[in-house]
């Protein structure tokens, strides 16, 4: 469209959306099939590693008692985050042992 007054009009747009956040990094789905899963991860974590403990039966005081007892065996710190273990490092191996002792049934599983 051309005007006299002001020279070529362009057409009116709508706005664009608003940017979204960024998604937060997905967590693998662990089947309720009372098998315990190991990850390793370093996603969202700056590049240090983390084991992280899925699947244990333990809920609330409990595991928080199981947290620690597998922290102290790795030397290492970590954190009880939504029913799930979080352990600094790469531990797999040593905590797949454990876990086997205590008569759990053990995958490691992811990276």
């Amino acid at each position: 469209m051309y005007s006299t007054d002001r020279g070529l009009i362009a057409p009116l747009r709508a706005p664009s959306p608003p940017p979204r956040a960024p998604a937060a990094p997905a967590t693998p789905r662990v089947p309720d099939d009372g098998v315990v899963r190991l990850f390793r991860d370093r996603s969202g974590r700056g590049g240090k590693t983390v084991t992280i403990i899925r699947g244990l039966p333990e809920r609330g005081a409990a595991l928080e008692v199981r947290a620690t007892e597998l922290k102290r065996l790795c030397g290492a710190g970590g954190a009880v985050k939504d029913d799930t273990v979080e352990i600094q490092g790469d531990h797999r191996e040593r905590l797949a042992a454990r876990l086997r002792e205590l008569g759990h049934v053990v995958k490691l599983a992811g990276g």
